[in-house]
C-alpha cells in the first residue's frame, strides 16, 4: 500500500514588508536652507555640522553632515535607508549680522518657540534684507582700517596719509571687482601690484624708507591670515578635508598678494630711484607718531571690523571691547614671553571672554570672537614669507614661514583653551547634575565655541 504524498503547502511564508520613513519635507527644507545660509554668512566647518546636528536631532530628524569651504552634504535617515543632499556653495565673506540672525533663528527652533515653516520664512527674510553698511561706509573702513594698521606699524605720521591712500585704492579695487566678476580670479594680485607700487613711490618721494610698512597696511584687509588659523583651528577639531582646503586657499591668496607686492616693489624701487636721481623727491619732515596714536587705533581698527564685516551697529562696543583687549593682552604678554605666547594668551582672551558674556547677552560669540582675532592674525608675516620667496632669500622665507606656523598654532589653541576653559568653569559652578538636567534646555549656536 502505497502512502500518500504529503500535499504542499499553497501559504508561503509572508515576507516582512519595510516601514516607510518618514521625514518631515519642511524640515528637511529648513535644514537645508540654514545650510547654505550659515555657509554663506561664514560659518567654519565645525561649528557648521555642530548647529545641524543639534538642530536636526530637536526636529526628530537622523541627519550626518559634511561641510567643506565649497559643498555641504546633508544626508537624512538611518544609514540603510538614507537620502543624500548636495549643496554646492561658494566660499562667503563673514557677515556678522546675518550669523547673529541666523542663530537667533537657529536657537528659536531648539527652544521649541519656532517651527521650521516660520524658521525658513525668517532666513528668507533675513538674507532678503539690505547690506546693513553702504558703499561710502564700506570704502571709508577701508582707509580708516589702513592708518589704524600703519600706527600699530610705529611709522612717521606723513606716512599715515600714504596708508590711507593706499586704503582708498585698495577698497576701490576690491568694490569694482565686486560689481564686475571677471576681476574676482586677479583681485588679490591686482591690488597687492597697484598697492606696493603706489607705496614705494610714496616712500621714495618722502625719503620715509615706510615703502613695505604702508604696503601691509594697503592690504591688511587682503591678507588671509583669518582664513590661515581657521584652517588649523579645523584641522585641530579633526575636520581635516576642511582644514586642508582652508589652507590651500590661505596659501595660494598669500602667493598671488606676495607675486603682487614682488612686481610692485620692483617697479615702484626703480620708478623711486629714477625720482631721486632727479631730484624730483620731497625731503620733507615725517615727524615720529606720538604714543597716543596707536591707542587710537586699536579702537578704530574694531569699528572698522564691524562696517567690513557687516555687523550691527549696537555690537560695535562688545566689538571694540573684545578687540582692544586682545591686542592690548597679546602686545604686553609678547614683550614678556615672546610673540607666540603672547597670540595664545590674547586669543584665549577673547576666545573665553567672548564666549562669557554672549552667554550673558543670549546671543552668539562668534560676532566678537572673529574681530578679536582679526586684529591678531599673522597675515603680515605670511606676507613677509612669501615676497622672501620671490626675492631669492629662501632662509629668510623659511624662517618667517616656520613664525607663521607658531603663531597661527598658538592662536588656534588659544581659542580651543577659551572654550575648555569657560566650559569647565560653568560645569564647576553648576555642578555635574545640573549640567545635566539642563543640557538639553540650553542653546549656544556652536558647541565647539563652549
Amino acid at each position: 500500500m502505497t502512502t500518500p504524498s504529503p500535499v504542499p503547502s499553497t501559504s508561503a511564508t509572508p515576507t516582512p514588508t519595510a516601514i516607510p520613513i518618514v521625514v518631515s519635507a519642511e524640515s528637511v527644507g529648513f535644514i537645508l536652507r540654514l545650510a547654505r545660509a550659515l555657509h554663506n554668512a561664514g560659518f567654519t566647518a565645525h561649528r557648521l555640522e555642530a548647529t545641524l546636528s543639534d538642530v536636526s536631532r530637536k526636529l526628530g530628524l537622523e541627519a550626518q553632515f559634511f561641510s567643506t569651504p565649497t559643498s555641504i552634504m546633508a544626508a537624512f535617515g538611518p544609514p540603510d535607508a538614507q537620502r543624500t543632499h548636495l549643496i554646492r556653495a561658494e566660499p562667503g565673506s563673514t557677515n556678522l549680522s546675518h550669523l547673529a540672525g541666523l542663530d537667533r533663528i537657529a536657537r528659536d527652533v531648539v527652544y521649541g518657540t519656532l517651527g521650521p515653516v516660520e524658521g525658513t520664512r525668517r532666513i528668507e527674510a533675513l538674507l532678503s534684507q539690505p547690506a546693513r553698511w553702504g558703499a561710502r561706509q564700506i570704502l571709508a573702513a577701508y582707509v580708516l582700517v589702513s592708518v589704524a594698521v600703519a600706527s600699530f606699524l610705529h611709522v612717521g605720521a606723513l606716512d599715515l596719509v600714504g596708508a590711507a591712500i593706499l586704503g582708498l585704492m585698495c577698497g576701490s579695487i576690491v568694490m569694482r571687482s565686486g560689481a564686475h566678476t571677471e576681476w574676482i580670479d586677479i583681485e588679490e594680485p591686482l591690488s597687492a601690484f597697484a598697492v606696493a607700487t603706489v607705496a614705494q613711490l610714496f616712500a621714495a618721494l618722502t625719503d620715509s624708507g615706510a615703502g613695505y610698512a604702508m604696503t601691509v597696511a594697503g592690504l591688511v584687509v587682503l591678507l588671509p591670515g583669518m582664513t590661515f588659523t581657521t584652517g588649523l583651528i579645523e584641522l585641530s577639531t579633526r575636520h581635516l578635508a576642511s582644514g586642508t582646503a582652508r589652507l590651500s586657499g590661505a596659501l595660494v591668496t598669500f602667493l598671488g598678494l606676495g607675486f603682487g607686492v614682488a612686481l610692485g616693489t620692483k617697479l615702484g624701487t626703480a620708478a623711486g630711484d629714477w625720482l631721486v636721481v632727479h631730484h624730483v623727491a620731497l625731503h620733507i619732515a615725517n615727524a615720529a607718531l606720538p604714543w597716543w596714536v596707536e591707542g587710537l587705533g586699536v579702537l578704530i581698527a574694531p569699528l572698522c571690523f564691524t562696517v567690513l564685516l557687516q555687523a550691527d551697529g549696537r555690537q560695535a562696543p562688545w566689538i571694540v571691547l573684545a578687540a582692544a583687549a586682545a591686542y592690548l593682552t597679546s602686545r604686553f604678554a609678547g614683550r614678556a614671553m615672546g610673540e607666540e605666547l603672547g597670540a595664545f594668551l590674547g586669543a584665549l582672551t577673547v576666545s573665553a571672554g567672548s564666549t562669557f558674556i554672549a552667554r550673558r547677552r543670549d546671543t552668539t560669540p562668534i560676532v566678537t570672537i572673529v574681530p578679536g582675532l582679526l586684529i591678531l592674525v599673522p597675515g603680515s608675516i605670511g606676507l613677509r614669507s612669501v615676497t622672501s620667496f620671490s626675492q631669492q632669500r629662501a632662509v629668510a622665507g623659511v624662517e618667517t614661514a616656520f613664525k607663521v606656523a607658531l603663531i597661527g598654532v598658538s592662536l588656534a589653541a588659544g581659542v580651543l583653551a577659551g572654550r575648555a576653559l569657560t566650559g569647565a568653569l560653568r560645569r564647576r559652578r553648576r555642578g555635574p547634575l545640573a549640567d545635566e538636567i539642563t543640557r538639553t534646555a540650553e542653546w549656544t549656536v556652536s558647541r565647539d565655541w563652549r
